[in-house]
């Protein structure tokens, strides 16, 4: 399970302003294995995170790379699991390796959406020189993806901008440190969006939850309904924060959780230009 909130304007009138802001969690088992961001592909153009997970070697959550391809997952909230289905982490890497646009990729998944238990998709093309596109698939959706208008976003375990509690919290959170990106350092920015996603105010009652997850969301639902989930063995283990601002430079800030210790972390930054 995982959360997301983006807002992009491809020609924001500011140069002070960015294209993209983006700010997300993973939350997984902590003893699954994986390793941190890195740049990796033929020619390091690649950056993420990768799961480490037998089975499921090379997937990721979240990704960009140099291109300007940038892909983020969510699982979709279901009580059950087919065990017998693809991994979904192969949909961001297989994204960030094609030469594919992200709307024609999108479409291509849709047709193969059966094949994998539930999941939410981001794909986008970031261009200087081109413009921004950004795209959305789900497939417990419509059957079609879609390209997003400029605005703001939010994501969780369900369809894009399902008003979940906790999406909507974390949302109008998200919105307000966003309003303040012009005035605040980078730094300032992200460290804003750091404390976003590590809000761990459970937003109950959610019957929304409750009628998707049914049995299985139960015994976690005080902990799950947080934009920050902090359980004994499972959680947020992963904040991602990516700025690009209008000049094309990206900053890529992940903090990352230590020996699945909760209360020790480790945050690292990779900075690029992206190719045109």
């Amino acid at each position: 399970m995982c959360i997301i909130f983006f807002k992009f304007d491809p020609r924001p009138v500011s140069k002070n302003a960015y294209r993209l802001i983006l700010a997300a969690n993973r939350d997984e088992f902590y003893h699954r294995p994986s390793k941190l961001a890195d740049f990796w592909g033929n020619n390091n153009e690649i950056l993420s995170g990768l799961d480490m997970e037998e089975g499921k070697e090379g997937g990721s959550w979240l990704g960009m790379s140099t291109r300007g391809k940038l892909a983020a997952l969510t699982n979709y909230l279901q009580p059950r699991l087919d065990k017998d289905t693809r991994g979904r982490g192969e949909l961001v890497t297989h994204f960030l390796t094609t030469d594919m646009d992200s709307l024609s990729y999108l479409k291509k998944v849709s047709a193969e959406g059966h094949l994998y238990n539930g999941f939410n998709l981001i794909a986008a093309d970031l261009s200087t020189s081109k413009g921004d596109v950004v795209c959305y698939y789900g497939n417990r959706g419509q059957p079609e993806p879609v390209v997003l208008a400029p605005g703001t976003y939010g994501l969780s375990n369900a369809l894009l901008d399902t008003p979940w509690r906790k999406l909507s919290f974390g949302k109008q959170l998200f919105q307000e440190v966003v309003e303040q990106s012009q005035a605040l350092s980078k730094e300032a920015l992200i460290a804003g969006l750091l404390n976003v996603l590590n809000n761990e105010e459970a937003q109950l009652p959610d019957p929304a939850i409750v009628k998707q997850g049914r049995e299985y969301v139960q015994p976690i639902l005080s902990k799950y309904a947080a934009v920050c989930v902090r359980c004994s063995d499972y959680g947020t283990r992963t904040n991602t924060v990516i700025l690009v601002d209008t000049e094309g430079h990206v900053t890529f800030t992940e903090r990352s959780m230590v020996d699945e210790d909760p209360t020790r972390w480790e945050t690292s930054t990779h900075e690029f230009r992206l190719q045109t």
